[in-house]
């Protein structure tokens, strides 16, 4: 199997030692805490189930802009996208040396960790700004992803960290969370050797389902994971457990058995393209993927990007930084001459009306308005789901 990214085995920092965890979460009640927000919570949940390996916490300042600038700790570890516990107000750790992480995305804000503080560092605006120019190309607010990293503060919290437990993902997405750890240990049951990852954060579609097979019987692989994003998206993207229903009725429906896992991380999606293309590919390596499925406009928001940025990106990688291979795609689409889906740089004689291509905003309004879209865009199966969603949502809005 493919060896994790940095390390011979993978370094989870979930505390998994029953008694251990109950003697932490003790100490941690009596320690100065330090609310979290969204980004620093999922990236313990990242650290936790053992996607980040080899990281044993949160970077302090030198690494994060070593790492933003050049994709590589100041010891030399290949990483794409800073690590980081940014907040605005410290005064509830000052002067700490060992501190309670809280959760924001749970009530009551319970315990997620404990961590030993090796800095709290002031980050400048010049700082900030450096960051966010090589990790997001641009210091346009207008970006989701700029305009969350600008709001997360300007102190550095950096230091180990032990992971105790992995927010609402266990308990809210009991049949999809899953560690880089339960995956690897799936991989190695089901004997699979070549996996090809496919990352998404929407529900799949004909074009989608028909690249995954695509990938799958052009490098033999043995199986394909589907791993879907499970935190926080922008507004007006489909909620997870409707991304979960339509995911698994598809692979129910329409892929033979023991041939896909259909599972889900935790994490914030970041909209950083080239950059996240990377940190993706990173640690799907760390989950056991050989191959990451990386199309047009991978990871990417508006005009942000150009469409291939994200695969180009891996052509300029130093050689051997990492193992895993990615998989080029266009968009794929049905073509009306051929009856099947294609990938439409490979589709020779095609003009744009030789495909079945809807507009997000086209399918949107057909199934607000119960209209099946055509079969050969959405599964019918996957299509009844998505227009019980949005008819639901569009009658809470009349409300």
């Amino acid at each position: 199997m493919i060896k994790p990214h940095g390390a011979d085995a993978l370094l989870p920092l979930l505390v998994t030692d029953a008694e251990k965890r109950c003697e932490l979460l003790a100490e941690a009640e009596g320690l100065p805490s330090l609310l979290l927000n969204s980004a620093a919570a999922a990236n313990a949940v990242m650290l936790g189930g053992g996607y980040f390996t080899p990281l044993t916490g949160f970077m302090n300042l030198a690494d994060s802009l070593s790492v933003a600038e050049n994709m590589h700790t100041t010891d030399g570890l290949f990483w794409p996208v800073p690590v980081m516990n940014l907040t605005a107000d410290t005064r509830s750790i000052d002067g700490a040396a060992r501190i309670a992480l809280r959760d924001p995305n749970v009530e009551g804000n319970p315990i997620m960790a404990i961590m030993d503080v090796a800095a709290i560092e002031k980050v400048s605006e010049e700082q900030l700004d450096t960051m966010t120019e090589k990790i997001y190309g641009t210091l346009d607010r207008g970006h989701p992803g700029v305009a969350v990293f600008r709001g997360l503060g300007n102190y550095c919290v950096s230091g180990l960290v032990k992971v105790l437990n992995l927010s609402y993902f266990a308990t809210d997405f009991g049949d999809t969370f899953k560690t880089a750890v339960e995956i690897r240990d799936e991989i190695a049951r089901r004997g699979w050797e070549t996996v090809v990852a496919f990352q998404t954060r929407n529900p799949m579609h004909r074009a989608h389902e028909e690249l995954c097979r695509l990938a799958k019987e052009r490098l033999n692989a043995d199986g394909i994971v589907i791993h879907m994003l499970l935190g926080k998206l922008k507004a007006g993207d489909i909620p997870a457990p409707v991304r979960d229903a339509c995911i698994r009725k598809m692979v129910d429906e329409y892929f033979p058995e023991n041939t896909v896992m259909v599972c889900g991380y935790g994490f914030d999606m970041l909209y950083a393209g080239p950059r996240e293309a990377v940190l993706h590919a990173l640690f799907r390596q760390n989950m056991g993927a050989t191959h990451l499925i990386v199309g047009r406009d991978h990871a990417g928001v508006g005009d942000y990007y150009g469409p291939f940025d994200a695969q180009t990106i891996f052509d300029e990688l130093p050689q051997g930084e990492l193992e895993i291979k990615i998989f080029a795609a266009d968009h794929t689409a049905y073509s009306k001459k051929l009856k099947r889906v294609v990938m439409m740089r490979e589709a020779e004689n095609h003009t744009a009306e030789d495909y079945v291509i809807l507009s997000g905003t086209k399918f949107r309004e057909m199934l607000e308005q119960g209209i099946a879209p055509p079969p050969e865009f959405a599964r019918p199966e996957v299509a009844d789901i998505l227009m019980a969603h949005y008819q639901s949502e569009a009658q809470k809005n009349k409300n």
